[in-house]
């Protein structure tokens, strides 16, 4: 794929004004304590792994309207005291699958408390664990469009509390140091990610690639790519749904949480990618409310960014944020 976005300088300064809703902030604090009249916890079980240098944790919390949201808990094994912990969202598609499937972060000495995303893993992967009990609303056969036709239906209010609760999780988990937690995802995941940063106070850090739900409103004229491209395709068969469904995305765009988060953020995006395009991070990266942020940009690579030479990057930058 060509360079398609804007130029980098461009993109360095691309800040659109992006319209939110007026009652965004009341919407979010009144579905965030219908959640918070449950306490967080419901389940912390061990784990058998078969690996020898981890200890984990199947873990169950209570997330939007006190569901049960499933997760798995790792912390290196002998660690004593309360470690800094790294709260991590996952992907479009993408269910918690197996326990050792993600260990760098306890690898690197962090407690690392994995959210699963409800009603999905069935894409790729190894599979989910938590099922997304919501009433049937309109909307398409993806999570994308699940009742989107209003805010209070739509899917991602729904897993952005659960991303939220996740950090109020992590707190409760015994070994780790509340003071000290970092949100971290890629494309969905970063995301979840942002909005738990635009929602939940005092997050130590923020670790965004390639995010998902930022400037959508930009991101569904410009793409056709899945998840985005999930959307487009309702709106072609559902040609008057147009302005309901713009009017809900405005509840769940990655632009208005940065408006109110103020972790040190750290953001990786390539310049290629169709799924998230780049003017649409740089939208989010540009309107973040906190000084304290970096920006990684891969001109030549796709929705994979840096690889692993991004974590790499993570794991210098959390460092020095954290320790």
């Amino acid at each position: 794929m060509p360079l398609f976005d804007l130029p980098l300088g461009e993109l360095q300064q691309y800040a659109p004004d992006v319209p939110e809703p007026d009652d965004f902030d009341a919407f979010w604090a009144a579905t965030l304590k219908q959640a918070d009249a449950t306490p967080v916890l419901i389940d912390v079980a061990p784990a058998d792994t078969g690996l020898s240098l981890v200890d984990t944790w199947d873990v169950t919390f209570a997330g939007y309207e006190g569901q049960p949201v499933r997760g798995w808990f790792t912390r290196p094994r002998g660690a004593t005291a309360d470690l800094p912990a790294v709260v991590e969202y996952l992907g479009y598609g993408r269910g918690r699958g197996l326990p050792h499937e993600r260990l760098t972060w306890a690898a690197a000495g962090y407690a690392h408390l994995l959210m699963d995303s409800r009603g999905q893993g069935d894409l790729y992967g190894n599979g989910g664990a938590t099922p997304d009990p919501a009433p049937a609303a309109p909307g398409g056969p993806g999570v994308a469009t699940r009742g989107i036709l209003t805010p209070h239906d739509y899917y991602y209010r729904r897993l952005i509390t659960d991303a939220a609760r996740a950090v109020t999780a992590a707190r409760a988990l015994p070994g780790v140091d509340p003071g000290r937690v970092a949100a971290v995802g890629n494309s969905q995941g970063g995301g979840l990610a942002l909005a738990a940063a635009g929602l939940v106070p005092d997050l130590a850090a923020l670790m965004i690639s390639a995010p998902f739900l930022c400037h959508i409103q930009r991101a569904i004229d410009l793409t056709d790519a899945d998840p985005y491209g999930e959307i487009v395709r309702y709106l072609a068969v559902n040609r008057e749904a147009e302005p309901a469904v713009r009017r809900t995305l405005a509840y769940v765009d990655g632009i208005h949480f940065a408006r109110r988060a103020t972790a040190p953020l750290h953001v990786g995006v390539g310049l290629r990618d169709t799924v998230c395009p780049p003017s649409t991070v740089f939208a989010a990266y540009n309107h973040y409310a906190a000084a304290d942020r970096t920006v990684h940009v891969y001109p030549f690579n796709h929705h994979e960014g840096g690889e692993a030479l991004h974590t790499r990057r993570q794991l210098t930058w959390l460092a020095s944020r954290l320790d």
